[in-house]
């Protein structure tokens, strides 16, 4: 069995290029790579084409560092925390970024027919709604894209049932996407406990696959369960250890989420900048300290990635006591820190 257990810096300057159509798995707050996404935006790629399903402060983060050329979600929020991602918001609605919107089901299901390899996806779903009706992205400005489908979808009849209408969307060629799991081996097998959202899809259907894990055991220890591997081997080109991975999501059955983190974001994430800050304050009439600026969007992001080489450095930042708090209970499933 190969060994493809490499650094995260090694990773993802190997498998993560400027322009790829890039898929993350998880949802919203739940085992979201975040390890990785800070490693992608220190190194630098941009020009993605996001496809997402529930997304919530990976892709946000992407977006408001200007590294994502189109995207094509359902859904982006910080459940529980910020309701509509604030920079995602901000970029559609300054008209900053290209952006197309399929429902929930419809996107789930795509990107399952990417794994599958189909061609194209027929479905009931949307059929008569507004989502068939106004497109975010015009077919004029997507035959200008590259990567992205000259249609947002086909109306049409059942073939075996005429009259029968169906709504044919189109189904994403991943370029790239990333996983966060549990457990990995260093041949790329791993387990995903608990809900796997879309991760198992998006590992079969990208041409490059990197899968970060919570704990690296052997090949033959992955194994003896044969039951508990979802993730197969063939499809995953880099395995990297990296330990509270998916913070400040959480990691079912390891870690909750960073309920103080996720308050921290929502507040800087409603301004880009300074300059930002002090237009959006002088237009609501807040009186503000010109020393003494809210945190904004860009300083988040100066502390808790540009100013730190590697996850490990990320993680001496966070303390050890402030990531004890977060372990699941055994039995519970949760943590019981107070939030």
């Amino acid at each position: 069995m190969s060994d493809k257990v490499m650094s995260m810096k090694d990773a993802v300057a190997k498998y993560v290029e400027s322009g790829d159509v890039m898929c993350f798995g998880g949802f919203t707050t739940n085992r979201k790579p975040y390890a990785a996404v800070f490693e992608i935006l220190r190194q630098g790629q941009k020009d993605f084409i996001g496809w997402s399903s529930p997304a919530g402060g990976d892709w946000d983060l992407l977006i408001g560092e200007g590294r994502v050329k189109a995207y094509i979600n359902c859904y982006t929020a910080n459940s529980g925390f910020t309701n509509v991602s604030r920079r995602f918001r901000e970029a559609i609605e300054k008209g900053e970024i290209l952006f197309e919107d399929y429902s929930q089901d419809v996107l789930m299901l795509q990107l399952h027919a990417a794994a599958l390899g189909l061609p194209f996806l027929p479905t009931r779903f949307m059929a008569a709604s507004g989502l068939t009706k106004y497109w975010g992205m015009s077919e004029e400005v997507r035959k200008k894209l590259e990567k992205v489908d000259d249609l947002k979808l086909v109306e049409m009849d059942n073939p075996f049932q005429p009259g029968e209408k169906c709504v044919a969307v189109p189904v994403p060629k991943l370029d790239t996407a990333i996983i966060h799991v549990q457990k990995a081996s260093p041949d790329g097998t791993a387990i995903i406990y608990g809900d796997e959202f879309h991760d198992v899809d998006i590992a079969m259907a990208a041409r490059k696959t990197i899968v970060t894990c919570e704990e690296l055991v052997s090949n033959e220890e992955i194994r003896k369960d044969p039951s508990l591997p979802n993730v197969f081997a063939g499809c995953v080109d880099a395995v990297v250890h990296v330990p509270f991975g998916a913070w400040p999501s959480q990691c079912y059955d390891y870690y909750d989420d960073d309920p103080d983190l996720l308050r921290e974001y929502d507040k800087a994430s409603k301004y880009l900048d300074d300059n930002d800050a002090k237009a959006k304050m002088d237009k609501k009439k807040i009186p503000y300290d010109p020393d003494h600026m809210p945190e904004n969007f860009k300083d988040f992001c100066e502390k808790w990635i540009y100013s730190l080489e590697n996850h490990e450095q990320l993680l001496d930042k966070i303390g050890g006591s402030r990531l004890a708090k977060l372990k699941v209970v055994p039995g519970l499933g949760y943590s019981t820190y107070v939030k």
